[in-house]
């Protein structure tokens, strides 16, 4: 994805959010990373802050992990600064 198409997803979740969401909230993300590396370990870091509850769950080849992360958040801005630092994870697949 090109810095332009980033942008304007940032900008589209951003609005949804905005328009869906009453803030501040408990947020759910949803990532799939592979386990070839220390990737979890890089997510569980990202998200290690007070209130954070992290579940992960291996899928059945062993391949990858499923790692489900509840966080408080004051703003749409604040949602979408994690998404950000994520996608800089080696593999990392947002849902």
């Amino acid at each position: 994805m090109s810095d332009s198409d980033k942008e304007a997803f940032y900008e589209k979740l951003k609005t949804q959010l905005e328009e869906t969401t009453t803030f501040p909230t408990k947020y759910l993300y949803k990532f799939i990373v592979p386990t070839t590396g220390n990737q979890v370990n890089e997510v569980q870091d990202l998200f290690d802050q007070g209130g954070a509850v992290i579940n992960t769950r291996k899928s059945r080849s062993g391949k990858y992990v499923s790692v489900s992360i509840h966080l408080d958040v004051e703003n749409a801005e604040e949602v979408i600064s994690y998404y950000q630092k994520a996608e800089k994870i080696e593999g990392i697949i947002s849902l």
